[in-house]
């Protein structure tokens, strides 16, 4: 369903087909950031499922000011973040460390050597922004995996643009160093 007033309309009204096919349609944004933020796998699952139930229970407040999308991006970020301050589990871990671009590798040859090559490259990136500061992994999966803007982050994250422009600096830069220091470039 293409229309989200409509799709709204008709969850509220009591139509579960159509509450399905929102989790179906957000369930890789939701996973994304909650995989990112949340350590463990079964908390990462009831994580996900307490995101969906928020979802539903707050949808009559929906306002489309945002798109549904950034709605229930934010939603599933406040929830890792309420979620990570009662496990006690560091947000901003590893901030003062800090001290040029992440882009995915894309092979231009179909060779399978380079497809082995660059699916191990992306496991070894994958794992790096994973022991990334949360609030930068953050970042980093919603502008380069789901490509929002830095203002659909700031709405999702609260933040002004320039701090989410900052941040995203920040993690690629400290997402090069990591690599950079643990990695040879020809394994790269």
């Amino acid at each position: 369903m293409t229309d989200q007033r409509e799709l709204v309309q008709r969850i509220l009204a009591g139509d579960k087909a159509c509450f399905r096919a929102l989790i179906e349609d957000y369930q890789r944004l939701v996973s994304h950031i909650v995989f990112r933020l949340i350590p463990s796998g079964p908390d990462q699952e009831d994580v996900c499922q307490e995101v969906f139930i928020k979802v539903y229970e707050h949808l009559d407040r929906f306002r489309f000011d945002a798109k549904l999308s950034t709605w229930i991006a934010r939603i599933a970020y406040n929830t890792c973040l309420n979620f990570l301050e009662k496990k006690r589990l560091p947000i901003y871990a590893d901030l003062a460390d800090e001290d040029q671009e992440f882009e995915p590798v894309a092979g231009e040859d179909d060779r399978p050597d380079r497809v082995t090559e660059s699916a191990d490259t992306m496991h070894i990136v994958r794992a790096e922004i994973d022991r990334l500061p949360p609030v930068y992994k953050t970042v980093i999966t919603l502008f380069h995996l789901e490509q929002m803007s830095y203002t659909e982050i700031g709405n999702i994250m609260k933040l002004p643009e320039g701090t989410v422009k900052s941040h995203l600096f920040r993690a690629r830069r400290l997402l090069k160093q990591k690599l950079s220091a643990t990695y040879q470039r020809e394994e790269l």
